[in-house]
């Protein structure tokens, strides 16, 4: 027991700081920062320049942009090393917090899509839910654009009722 104690009070004691990193945290770690670098590098530039980055790495970036192949990937290693002179940990999170608002959006857009196919589905159910969800929810409408929704799809064409559906949907979510 005593033993322990002392193994314990070693390691509170000891640098683990000094020790240097081995080569495969080494690359973990630029992996990590080409990664930042491909998703600064997939943005639009519009949203790239509200991150208000360092120049260099600004500029670096939307060069990155219209390069191909091998250009890129050289361009690609040059962007992590601007990265690993920075904040990087500053930069990952300017960039998390400017794609949160788009996964809203998403998220949202999925919702639609989910309630347009279960009211294809099973009508009376989805259709309480949301009676519940919508206030000005109009239950004629919606079960007339599925009833055309599943005609369309048993005659094998295109599905305008099932978009409306959708597009009446998103007005709803929108409205409230």
């Amino acid at each position: 027991m005593n033993e322990e104690f002392e193994q314990d009070h070693l390691d509170e004691e000891f640098d683990w700081s000094s020790i240097p990193k081995s080569k495969s945290r080494i690359k973990r770690e630029l992996d990590e920062l080409k990664k930042l670098g491909e998703d600064l590098i997939d943005l639009p530039k519009k949203d790239l320049l509200k991150l208000e980055l360092d120049e260099d790495l600004t500029e670096a970036v939307i060069n990155a942009q219209s390069m191909s192949k091998g250009a890129l990937k050289r361009q690609k290693g040059y962007i992590g090393g601007i990265i690993a002179r920075l904040d990087h940990e500053e930069i990952q999170q300017k960039l998390d917090q400017l794609k949160q608002p788009l996964q809203a959006q998403t998220n949202h857009f999925h919702q639609l899509e989910k309630w347009r196919d279960r009211l294809l589905v099973e009508d009376d159910t989805v259709m309480a839910e949301l009676r519940e969800q919508f206030e000005d929810f109009d239950n004629q409408h919606v079960r007339q654009l599925v009833r055309n929704a599943k005609q369309e799809a048993a005659k094998q064409q295109p599905p305008k009722s099932a978009r409306l559906l959708f597009k009446y949907l998103q007005q709803l979510q929108q409205n409230q």
